[in-house]
């Protein structure tokens, strides 16, 4: 973790979060991948805020990552273009500090969960290119330079690719152009130049995908713009992707000299309503009981094939822990991932590590044990 000076605000903190702490000799997840990546987690408003005491000592215990799931995006964080709403990032920042953890800020460039304001003048028309690229300069100037040394990475660019590679039709490619991602690294760079750089997506284990960010990576690279990772998230079920997909994604990424990023991973084992594989926010479907076949209760032969599913993932990691810099769950415990409410609200989903119990699920140990039986 980078030194920096702690004000008394972050030691007040930090001591506050000290006394709550697990006892000091409970192995988690990040004891037993020491040496291998770091093991992150995605954190929700109550936890941030402190109000989850359950789920701040897990996170505690197993976990030596964080990324906030909400508050850093433009929306939350920039309501408005003369407001920024900053006390539960700077809340979220000072926990990840007070407990020496590898922090993500996610994320400064996003199409989706943007406010409405930032892509439209006075009369709901868009702006000019110049206005846009002026609105994303100094959005990154204010929030990548509020923590400017306090946070380890950010992820610049958020999901500006389709699957095949072609570029997303979002209101920063329409308005800007193409080089919109050269400005918004540009821009991170100048705001926290210690900081790691990441371009983040989902379904990159598509060969379009994973290729064309490998391009727009070589090409800020060769024009002295600094890019250190690609992050692949892994919203993934139970029969996509392939592990021989994944891997092919994982190592085309690190033979390209960046950083590999698992982020954002959670296993869906619920019916899809369509043939689904990324992780497009802004699409939802009406609630079908069918679509909802475990409310009572995960049955025993799903849990296995689950665990089973996470094994096949974290023995690939742990092959590759050299090209790999973090694993980040998007979440806690299953009572509160998102895909309870996506695509579908109201169902009951058991895509993570830890139950709606705050209990360990059986692929926790499986995961250390693997972790532990390796030797350099």
């Amino acid at each position: 973790m980078k030194l920096q000076k702690i004000s008394f605000l972050v030691l007040l903190v930090a001591t506050m979060y000290a006394c709550d702490s697990q006892e000091p000799h409970e192995k988690g997840l990040k004891d037993a991948l020491d040496g291998k990546f770091y093991m992150g987690a995605a954190l929700n408003n109550s936890i941030v805020m402190g109000e989850d005491t359950t789920t701040l000592k897990l996170v505690r215990t197993h976990f030596n990552s964080v990324v906030a799931e909400n508050v850093m995006k433009s929306g939350p964080i920039h309501p408005r273009e003369d407001q920024y709403n900053f006390e539960q990032s700077d809340k979220f920042v000072e926990f990840g500090e007070a407990n020496d953890m590898y922090i993500v800020g996610h994320c400064l460039v996003w199409h989706s969960q943007a406010p409405r304001w930032f892509f439209t003048d006075a009369d709901g028309n868009d702006v000019s290119r110049d206005l846009l690229i002026e609105r994303m300069k100094n959005h990154i100037y204010t929030v990548a330079g509020r923590y400017k040394g306090r946070i380890d990475a950010w992820d610049v660019v958020n999901e500006a690719f389709n699957d095949d590679g072609s570029w997303r039709n979002t209101k920063f490619y329409e308005i800007i152009g193409e080089d919109f991602i050269e400005l918004a690294f540009t821009f991170a760079n100048e705001a926290d130049p210690d900081a790691e750089l990441l371009y983040n997506d989902y379904s990159m284990f598509h060969k379009g995908k994973h290729e064309a960010a490998i391009r727009i990576a070589n090409d800020l690279k060769s024009k002295g713009i600094r890019i250190d990772g690609i992050g692949m998230q892994a919203h993934y079920g139970m029969d996509y992707p392939s592990i021989e997909q994944f891997e092919e994604a994982i190592l085309a990424i690190s033979e390209a000299g960046l950083d590999v990023h698992i982020t954002e991973l959670d296993i869906d084992i619920l019916p899809s309503p369509w043939n689904q594989q990324g992780a497009e926010v802004s699409t939802n479907f009406e609630y079908e009981q069918r679509m909802n076949p475990y409310a009572e209760g995960l049955p025993d032969s799903v849990s296995v094939a689950l665990n089973d599913r996470y094994m096949d993932f974290f023995n690939l990691f742990l092959e590759h822990h050299d090209k790999i810099k973090r694993v980040t769950m998007w979440g806690v415990t299953d009572h509160d991932s998102w895909k309870n409410n996506w695509p579908i609200r109201g169902r009951t989903n058991y895509p993570l590590l830890f139950d709606r119990n705050y209990q360990p699920k059986p692929v926790v140990h499986d995961i250390m044990n693997a972790a532990e039986a390796i030797t350099e």
